[in-house]
């Protein structure tokens, strides 16, 4: 989280599954596969720096070949600050390890039209 909150996703998209599936507040709709996050990332990468940010209340319910992360991630930067609900969803894939196939990530307090 460090790095991608820094400008770099690489680690990030290290933890990706291939079929990995994305929610994200600022796109409209879910993203499909490590191909697409990894555009978008690339598009993003140097231009996120964050002073610091801290995950909140951290979760985790499990199996033995799956796992829920949740947390509230509060991030600042530049004197603002933002709050997001966070999801991340693990599997246990052979011979790779944990790998993540589903985040969510959510505005606290989302506006209301």
């Amino acid at each position: 989280m460090e790095a991608w909150l820094n400008g770099n996703p690489s680690p990030y998209l290290d933890l990706y599954s291939k079929d990995f599936t994305y929610f994200d507040p600022s796109q409209e709709l879910r993203i499909d596969g490590w191909d697409k996050i990894k555009d978008l990332y690339e598009n993003m990468r140097g231009k996120i720096k964050t002073d610091r940010f801290e995950m909140v209340n951290p979760a985790v319910q499990s199996t033995d070949t799956m796992a829920v992360l949740t947390y509230n991630l509060h991030i600042y930067s530049g004197g603002t600050s933002w709050k997001e609900n966070c999801t991340e969803v693990y599997r246990l894939e052979d011979g790779n390890g944990w790998k993540i196939i589903h985040s969510h990530f959510s505005p606290t307090k989302p506006s209301l039209k």
